[in-house]
């Protein structure tokens, strides 16, 4: 029998809530089609669909991101304000589309209002200048009597967006943004970025372009950079159609984390900088099935899928210390939990997880003793990068993140039993007696791990809560995890 063991005293950290941030870019039908949709039935006064709104709610993002992405290295943010009819139709290069321009600024900042979050804009620095730029900080967030602050009035808002989240560029790394840079001309660039931008509004939190957490060019924009920046993003998306690659590899989200910490206290170390400088692992998902354009990125995800999303939740719990910000790329249609038609919506398998991690998990994270059998897998003969985690292993069939509110009254167990066959029973020691009533079990499964959700079959995967009878049990009871679940258990304690 497998056995997890808590000691409520054995804290890892605080959770931030940002961890559990979206992300909307102007790719395929994210947006339009997506979360806006003018004229439909479905939609409000606003364009926003209200059954997209209801279900995006429901996951409480605290931060949304926004416009890309690698959109966002060819957008030009003014032509995305003001009157609608007034607004230019433009080529995306980025994704070899048109761009209507139709939501922009101020309807983003709308939208963030109506969903709860805080808004996160990603600048342009593909096509976009640094006037460009400090124009936008000035249009969402200064007060005085300035040309972009007017502008922002007489396009009808009166008070300021006071957007707190700036990123300096997308993937600018990567042959396939616009504009992409060599480490050095990024840092460069970045520095004068982050000055003016700081001259222009003192409060901003500005969020500098990483990679995958190890790379040269992660160490090189960390150093060049970490005086100018609150935040260093990671983006790593895997997936596989092999099912033990698929719910392991997320375990390279550990590894990005473990080693990007150790560059930023090197960085602060060198450079003396007292203050804190953080991860923000700013897109992140399963993706591997949609990559062409043509497709939308529409990935159809499995039940294996939301265990890997489940893993990435709970990296990110234990990985509290170190990562501040998390954007599941992205909210609709797109690599996404929630999929549309002009007629309705469904939830696909990942969203579950996720919305049971955001309702369920608690202020403090735990670090548990985890006894369970082990699996030890080999990576096949050229795996590319994201998947190649043989070295990481052997792992454990368990994965489980632990937390606890703020008095000890309260845990929740996040569990993944990754056996694709083999249903794992585990005695579970709290450290303190367990309340008579109130325990509850919220279950994430399927017939098998390649089920799927869709609009002829909405609940294939869904979530079964029932109450777990738990009354005499003292500081200790045994749980079935079935195989391929997802399990999260609410535990009240005396």
């Amino acid at each position: 029998m497998a056995r997890i063991q808590i000691d409520l005293e054995r804290t890892i950290g605080a959770i931030d809530r940002r961890i559990f941030g979206g992300f909307i870019e102007h790719l395929g039908r994210c947006i339009y089609g997506g979360i806006f949709e003018p004229g439909s039935a479905l939609s409000d006064q606003r364009g926003f669909r209200r059954d997209v709104l209801d279900a995006a709610r429901a996951l409480r993002p605290p931060v949304l991101r926004w416009p890309g992405g690698n959109f966002v290295s060819g957008y030009h943010w003014t032509d995305g304000v003001g009157p609608v009819e007034q607004r230019p139709r433009r080529l995306d290069i980025a994704w070899h589309a048109e761009e209507p321009n139709t939501f922009g600024t101020d309807e983003f900042i709308e939208y963030c209002r109506a969903l709860g979050a805080e808004p996160y804009i990603c600048l342009n620095m593909g096509t976009g200048t640094l006037d460009e730029a400090c124009a936008w900080v000035e249009y969402c967030n200064i007060t005085g009597n300035t040309y972009w602050a007017n502008l922002r009035r007489a396009n009808g808002h009166a008070e300021p967006h006071n957007v707190r989240y700036w990123g300096l560029g997308n993937e600018m790394y990567g042959e396939w943004q616009i504009g992409h840079l060599t480490a050095d001309e990024y840092v460069a660039t970045a520095r004068r970025w982050a000055d003016a931008i700081r001259r222009t509004d003192a409060a901003v939190e500005l969020v500098g372009c990483g990679r995958d957490g190890w790379s040269d060019w992660d160490r090189s924009v960390i150093d060049g950079l970490a005086a100018y920046v609150n935040y260093h993003s990671i983006h790593i998306y895997t997936g596989s159609d092999d099912y033990w690659s698929n719910v392991l590899a997320p375990h390279q989200a550990e590894r990005a984390l473990r080693i990007c910490q150790a560059l930023i206290d090197r960085a602060r170390y060198a450079q003396r900088i007292e203050r804190e400088i953080a991860i923000a692992y700013d897109e992140w998902n399963v993706w591997y099935r949609e990559r062409g354009e043509r497709s939308g990125l529409e990935e159809r995800y499995t039940l294996a899928d939301a265990l890997a999303v489940a893993t990435y939740l709970n990296i990110f719990v234990r990985g509290c210390r170190t990562v501040r910000i998390a954007n599941l790329a992205q909210l609709v249609n797109v690599i996404a939990p929630i999929f549309t038609s002009p007629r309705g919506l469904f939830l696909q398998t990942i969203y579950h997880p996720l919305r049971l991690h955001v309702e369920h998990v608690q202020e403090v994270a735990l670090d548990p003793l985890v006894v369970c059998d082990t699996v030890t897998y080999t990576d096949p003969p050229r795996a590319p990068r994201p998947h190649r985690v043989a070295d990481l292993g052997p792992f454990k069939l368990l994965d489980v993140a632990a937390t606890r509110d703020a008095d000890g009254l309260r845990l929740t167990l996040c569990v993944v039993n990754r056996s694709p066959d083999t249903a794992v029973a585990a005695n579970i020691g709290t450290g303190r007696p367990i309340a008579s009533s109130g325990a509850v079990v919220h279950l994430v499964d399927g017939p098998s791990p390649e089920a799927s959700n869709s609009f002829v079959e909405p609940d294939c995967v869904g979530v079964r809560t029932q109450p777990l009878a738990l009354e005499g049990v003292g500081n200790a009871f045994e749980l079935t995890f079935p195989a391929h679940s997802f399990t999260c258990v609410e535990l009240p304690l005396q």
